[in-house]
Formats: C-alpha cells, structure tokens, sequence
C-alpha cells in the first residue's frame, strides 16, 4: 500500500515544503501522540534534533502537536540519532522523535520515530500514525486540564557520552593515539570529541561549528576530502568522519585512504568471531554490499545475510535471525549487543579496540579484503514499469547468465527518482561495463505504455 508521508526512514523532504511543513510536524506530534497514549501513567516523549536552521521551527510544532495530544516532551536539543534511540529507552518514554535528514543537505529535513524498545517503528504502525495524521484532529486532542508539559534536557547528552564509553573493551584506552574526526556540523559537534577525549586520545575536531545552513557541507562522512586533508596535514593515527546524524561513519587511515562499511563490517565480524561474541555465524548486509565482503566472509566459515537496501531492513533481519553485526556499505553499523540503530561512534570505538589491541596501524587493520570491482550506473524513464518489458527481462537474463557465478548485478528503481540503478559487480571490469551499458541501453529505449 502506498502512503502520503512516510518514506523508508521516516518523512523527509525540503523545509516548508509538503511534507515537511510546521502543519504537517504538529500532525504527527498529536497522532503519534494519540497512538501511544496508552495507560494511565504520565506519557512522555523525547526529541533531539541535529544542527538544521529548520529543526527549531519543526521541534516547536512537534511540541504542540504532542503536548496538545498530552505527552510531556522532553527536549534534547542537538544529539545523534542513536541517542534518541538510546535515551528512549533510558528515561523510560513511550516514543523518541529525531529531527533530521541525516546526510542531505540543510534544506532538507526529516522526522523519525522510535518506539518505547528504541527501534524504529513497524510499516503497519506508520501506516496508522498515516491515518490519524488525514482525520479530525479535535477528537485527538487532550482535555484542558491533561494537556502536556516541555522541558528542555540538554545534560542528558551526557548519559549518552558514558554509554558510548563504556563501549570500548574495560582493557583498551585510546592514550598515545591521535584521532582527527569531521563531526560534519552536525549532531555529534559536542558528543564525539568529548567522548574520544575522555577516552585518552589526542583529539583533533573539524566540522564542529554549526550555523544551521553548513550541515555536510563539502564535510562529513559524505565528503570525506576535507579530513583526509586534515588526517595527512596533522599526522593523524586514523580520521573519523560522521554524518548530520551520526548515525554512519567512514574511516580514514593514516595513509589517507578511505575505509567504507563493508571493510568496518569485515573486521567488527573478524573480530567479534575471534572473541567468541559473535552471533548468527556471520553478519547481516545488503544487496549493496561488495562481493569481496561476501567471499572474506565465506573463506572464515561465516556468512553474509543481505536485506534490500535501507538500515531498517538489515535491523529487521537482525532481529529475526539473532545476528548482533550488520549494516552498509555507506557507513551505517549496526551493533545490537549496544544499541538499536546504526551509530558511527560506537562503531569507530571497535575499529579503534582492534587498531590497539593489534598495536598496528589502522590501514593494515582495516583493510580486511580486496573489493570486487563495481559499476554502478543510472537510466532515467519516463513512465510505465520498464523492469516488466519482455526485452529488458530477457537482456538482465543474458547478462546474469555472462556473469556465470563470477559476479553479481542487482537492478532496482530508485525510490525517490524515475530512474532505475544498474548495478554490476565481478573479476573483469571490462565484463563489467559492457554489460552495465548493454543494459542502460536496452532499459531507456523501452517506451511508457499509451
């Protein structure tokens, strides 16, 4: 079933803009607020926000919307997703509100939801939250005298730095490493250098001036030069770069080299099976995810679950099959021994045990595997379902035959575009593209039906 507002990571679109208007934010305030409000106890909500201009203007209409419906609000201000999720569950509320679009830029924004257990909410509660959200708000509205109280919170940022300490193994400490992290101005500004400090490392930030328009601008885990810059002119051990949220991250080892989700997946798996901590024998990943993560994994006698693209799929999976690694290729972690959501901090602290542990340097502990060369490409339609023509169904066919064992190609429409993504992996390169442009070909000639 199709729905108005909610996409796969919550609602998010250009500030005042449909949908992400004050209007529509103090809609789902009282609806999410209608919903939960089960029981006779105080009801309570939390809301963090990362750096946007718009997040203030979006947090008052979620006050209204939620005190109108008789929740007390409990106002973070600038904080990670993950604690949102995190401070959920700690301070015992019945739902966790994030403001944020994550890594798009300023303009944009979004709103996602957690439950009282910290993890993002079912398509089915969506879907509820979805119709209260297009009915007669009078009937959702609190009596007079149950109306609900907000309070900002701002120290409780603090619980999250000791929950993102006691990550790191008891018999490590950071001292003697010098960390250089791009918190690109955004939610962890205050968070992250804290926490890498107290831990013992010399610490080197960037990206820790928010003005409300420089969110992941040409910073962040998205835009990586600027701290491989920063990494090469500090001499820095290893460089951290988080999103808007916090909820991903990249590595940068001292040599200036990126390191991607796939590579922090292979070693945190590597590692945690070594330790005897691992569960599922393998990790969860998604049809995104390198081949040669895929074959590292199968040579140590684990797997490699994959999901459809999205870190809600891939937490689900989780769950279901009792694995406690999974995530992105673009960053996102996911650790269910310490959290529900994918957090780049807590993920660089397990990169940053196993660089210690070893006594090693981070671009020979981090680099786990040889990635399969892969090409990803786009072609824009213009209407109808091209991925049905007979044609196009009989060259994919072809061209997984070709591939024969020795790759893989995944093919699927964008969710927010006319376009269909193209995606091919394998040993040739050469294989590789004439395959991937045999297809943009075959797919925009086909014509929308009349």
């Amino acid at each position: 079933m199709s729905r108005r507002y909610f996409g796969t990571d919550g609602i998010r679109g250009q500030s005042n803009l449909f949908p992400m208007t004050p209007d529509l934010a103090m809609r789902v305030g009282t609806a999410v607020g209608t919903l939960f409000r089960r029981g006779g106890h105080r009801h309570r909500v939390v809301i963090g926000k990362d750096t946007r201009l718009s997040g203030y203007m979006l947090e008052n209409a979620l006050v209204a919307g939620f005190t109108a419906a008789g929740l007390d609000v409990f106002l973070l201000g600038p904080i990670p997703t993950p604690a949102v999720a995190m401070l959920t569950r700690s301070l015992r509320a019945d739902i966790g509100v994030m403001i944020s679009a994550s890594h798009n830029p300023y303009q944009d924004n979004g709103i996602k939801l957690f439950g009282p257990d910290g993890y993002k909410l079912s398509d089915e509660l969506e879907s509820e939250i979805e119709a209260l959200m297009d009915q007669e708000i009078g009937p959702q509205l609190a009596k007079s005298d149950e109306i609900g109280r907000a309070k900002r919170v701002d120290g409780d940022i603090y619980r999250y730095i000791e929950f993102v300490k006691r990550t790191l193994p008891k018999d490590v400490t950071l001292s003697g490493l010098r960390i250089a992290i791009d918190c690109a101005n955004g939610a962890a500004y205050k968070v992250a250098p804290a926490a890498l400090w107290e831990l013992g490392a010399e610490v080197v930030t960037i990206g820790n001036a928010p003005n409300g328009t420089n969110i992941n601008l040409e910073c962040g885990s998205t835009h990586p030069q600027t701290l491989q810059r920063k990494v090469h002119e500090v001499r820095a051990d290893i460089g951290i770069a988080l999103d808007g949220d916090a909820d991903r991250v990249i590595i940068v080892d001292e040599k200036g080299n990126l390191v991607d989700g796939d590579q922090l997946m292979a070693l945190i798996g590597e590692t945690w099976a070594n330790d005897g901590i691992l569960r599922g024998q393998g990790i969860v990943a998604t049809i995104m995810s390198n081949l040669g993560l895929e074959r590292f994994m199968q040579d140590r006698g684990m797997t490699l679950a994959r999901t459809k693209v999205g870190d809600r799929y891939v937490v689900e999976h989780m769950r279901s099959h009792n694995f406690n690694v999974g995530g992105e290729q673009s960053g996102h972690i996911v650790l269910s021994d310490f959290g529900t959501t994918g957090d780049g901090l807590v993920a660089a602290l397990q990169v940053l045990a196993a660089v210690k542990r070893t006594d090693r340097t981070v671009s020979e502990v981090c680099h786990r595997f040889e990635p399969v060369p892969q090409l990803l490409k786009n072609v824009r339609f213009k209407g109808g379902k091209p991925l049905e023509d007979k044609v196009v169904k009989a060259a994919i066919s072809q061209a997984e035959s070709e591939l024969n064992n020795h790759g893989r190609l995944v093919i699927r429409p964008s969710g927010t575009e006319p376009l269909i993504r193209v995606m091919a992996e394998g040993d040739d390169r050469g294989q590789l593209e004439r395959i991937v442009d045999g297809l943009i070909e075959v797919i925009g000639s086909v014509k929308p039906a009349a």
